[in-house]
């Protein structure tokens, strides 16, 4: 039985505490080892190849830039900082919203796209050897069914939600 007050924290477990700083030290090692890869492999962080996938993927190759900051779960702040990199390359221009003065798309050239494409393999051979290869299929699937649950969790719907791309 518990003999914990209400106002005393709920400190992790022996078990937890080692599953959590076995979190924190394996995305930490692996955000390292894929921004190292794109970097050398193409000239540009992980965060940069990520936006350039969500506008490959988008219709037209274009987003509104609060769907996109949404989409790569960053800040509208430094969305715009990362789109005026990717500007400066020649791999994204910005264009206006015709129906919203205030809105812009972020749009993905062909130069980009030459870009993204040319960096696919060696990213997904890295994900694949860091990330896939070490794990089996069920263990896989725990981890995506876990990490759903978590993300679900820590994304809230509604007006208050504090999430990155609304501040």
């Amino acid at each position: 039985m518990n003999t914990a007050s209400a106002d005393e924290p709920r400190w992790l477990s022996d078990e937890e505490q080692r599953t959590w700083r076995a979190y924190i030290h394996a995305t930490t090692l692996l955000d390292d080892h894929l921004d190292r890869q794109l970097q050398r492999d193409a000239g540009m962080p992980h965060i940069y190849y990520g936006l350039l996938v969500g506008l490959a993927e988008a219709p037209r190759r274009r987003l509104r830039m609060t769907e996109l900051a949404m989409k790569a779960k960053i800040t509208r702040s430094r969305l715009s900082h990362a789109i005026a990199r990717l500007e400066k390359n020649g791999w994204v221009r910005r264009e206006d919203c015709p129906s919203d003065k205030r809105g812009q798309f972020a749009v993905l050239t062909d130069e980009g796209y030459e870009v993204l494409m040319r960096s696919a393999p060696g990213h997904v051979a890295a994900v694949r050897q860091a990330f896939f290869d070490r794990l089996t299929v069920d263990q896989q699937k725990a981890l995506g069914e876990a990490m759903l649950l978590i993300a679900e969790g820590l994304q809230p719907e509604g007006a208050g939600a504090d999430l990155p791309w609304l501040r």
